[in-house]
């Protein structure tokens, strides 16, 4: 297997900190958030999902969420998935799976959530229907329209890439507070 010169000297050089290698491609994941990532973030089928979403989900309680959360990692891989089923199979998610297709490699998965950290719309399945709980929800949707989490570089073995990912606000274009959040994983090797 190739692992790129560049990624070798990130890793040694940095230590094996997941932190810090995630720095090492902090240029390159924010040039393609700024260059391809924002505008598809910001499309209206993406907000629309959303706002309808958390129309929904505004007066969920944690109770409820954990229960939507633990049904959803019952259904990953099950034949029957009532739960994740809409979330992969609407509109917003024909449109990442779309965008997915068209970048050449570089965005290998995506998905889209509400202001609770719920899944609105996926590429494929996630492990969890609840994000709400983790630095990429809490570090995009969290800390307002600025908001972007540069997810820790890893080796996927099912990708044979080194991956991370990015997760920014989805911004409401009418009050420009976000609505919700979008995390894209991004294959580092074939970022320019």
């Amino acid at each position: 297997m190739f692992v790129p010169p560049a990624v070798i000297a990130a890793i040694v050089a940095l230590g094996f900190s997941g932190a810090a290698q995630a720095n090492e491609f902090a240029p390159q994941m924010r040039a393609e958030l700024d260059a391809r990532l924002s505008a598809w973030i910001s499309a209206p089928v993406i907000v629309e999902a959303v706002r309808v979403q958390n129309a929904t989900t505004a007066t969920y309680d944690q109770a409820r969420i954990d229960a939507l959360d633990r049904t959803w990692r019952s259904e990953v891989g099950a034949s029957q998935m009532p739960l994740i089923e809409p979330v992969i199979n609407n509109d917003a998610a024909r449109f990442l799976r779309d965008k997915i297709a068209q970048s050449d490699g570089r965005i290998v998965e995506a998905f889209v959530m509400d202001a609770k950290g719920l899944n609105v719309a996926a590429s494929a399945p996630t492990s969890d229907y609840w994000q709400g709980d983790e630095a990429k929800f809490r570090n995009s949707f969290g800390k307002g329209a600025e908001g972007v989490d540069l997810g820790e570089v890893a080796f996927d073995e099912s990708a044979q890439a080194y991956l991370a990912q990015i997760s920014a606000p989805v911004i409401d274009p009418d009050t420009g507070a976000p609505i919700g959040a979008v995390t894209i994983g991004l294959n580092v090797d074939a970022l320019p």
